[in-house]
């Protein structure tokens, strides 16, 4: 069963949600009542979708949907508000919100859209489980799973978060992998400080890789950066 974490403030519709996908018997449902409540769950508890009212007390939903990016960067987030300003709409996207309904919804619409997105978690992590742990980096190899990279018989074994940077970059080969992204999945939150730690191992990790002049990690100005490999 997929689990569920709805925070609703109206203790009815928080009600009907909860039993409605309940009833469908793929669902286990957390109701919260407020964002506060809601945060505690979500750090307590491991779910596969949140469900988040944008006007709440305490804590409202886009506050409570950074607080979630900050500590899971890929759990699907729905937020719900009774606004359909463009403006709340690029707000709840930019915060990291997968999708959005203006209230008042259908239930099964909600239905749908939660299907959708957690068929799409689905994919993405088997794709991520499909994805190689042995990569061709110019001259190099690299081992995900020993943590090893080689070149003419020499070896250099990675830390863990240079093993899972560099696998990144191996998977974005050649195209931009956003700074956010990186943080996000590796450190589980961008602040200032990982963000400075993450330069440190790739300024490493260009160190490692000196040896093959066709191998370049560079810095796209403003979003983040792109293994190349000629």
């Amino acid at each position: 069963m997929k689990k569920i974490l709805l925070v609703e403030d109206d203790p009815n519709l928080g009600l009907l949600l909860q039993d409605y996908l309940q009833l469908k018997g793929k669902f286990d449902v957390v109701l919260c009542k407020d964002g506060e409540e809601g945060l505690r769950s979500f750090t307590k508890q491991s779910y596969d979708l949140a469900i988040l009212d944008v006007m709440m007390p305490k804590k409202d939903g886009f506050t409570l949907g950074k607080d979630i990016r900050k500590i899971n960067a890929h759990v699907p987030i729905i937020f719900a508000t009774a606004k359909a300003m463009i403006e709340d709409k690029t707000l709840a996207f930019n915060l990291g919100g997968d999708d959005y309904i203006t209230k008042p919804f259908r239930i099964e619409e909600l239905l749908l859209r939660i299907n959708a997105l957690l068929k799409r978690t689905d994919n993405a992590e088997k794709k991520e489980e499909m994805s190689p742990s042995n990569f061709q980096i110019g001259k190099y190899i690299f081992d995900y799973t020993t943590q090893i990279i080689a070149i003419d018989g020499q070896q250099q074994k990675l830390s863990t978060k240079e093993a899972e940077l560099l696998r990144l970059l191996c998977i974005r080969k050649n195209e931009v992998l956003t700074r956010e992204e990186a943080l996000l999945h590796i450190w589980h939150d961008d602040n200032y400080f990982n963000g400075r730690s993450m330069d440190v191992f790739l300024s490493k990790l260009r160190k490692y890789l000196r040896n093959d002049p066709n191998v370049e990690i560079i810095n796209v100005h403003g979003r983040g950066y792109k293994l190349l490999i000629n």
